[in-house]
């Protein structure tokens, strides 16, 4: 099971790392080589990279999430 993802909210530049043993949420230093330079470009296409994630819901705050809401 992965323990870290990457996440990018659309709208938003930059990338951010949530360590889910660690329980935080981290801005990810830009990216300037590799498949994950790959990923920062097709975003800036429009494009959407999923990989290893299978449920992934942007809400305007927690108490969304806690109250049901789950529209944006």
């Amino acid at each position: 099971m992965a323990k870290v993802v990457v996440i990018g909210v659309a709208g938003e530049h930059g990338l951010w790392v949530a360590d889910l043993d660690a329980g935080t949420v981290t801005p990810l230093p830009h990216a300037a080589t590799g498949h994950l330079r790959t990923v920062v470009d097709l975003r800036g296409a429009g494009a959407s990279v999923i990989k290893g994630v299978d449920v992934a819901i942007a809400v305007k705050s927690t108490a969304s999430v806690a109250s049901g809401h789950m529209e944006g």
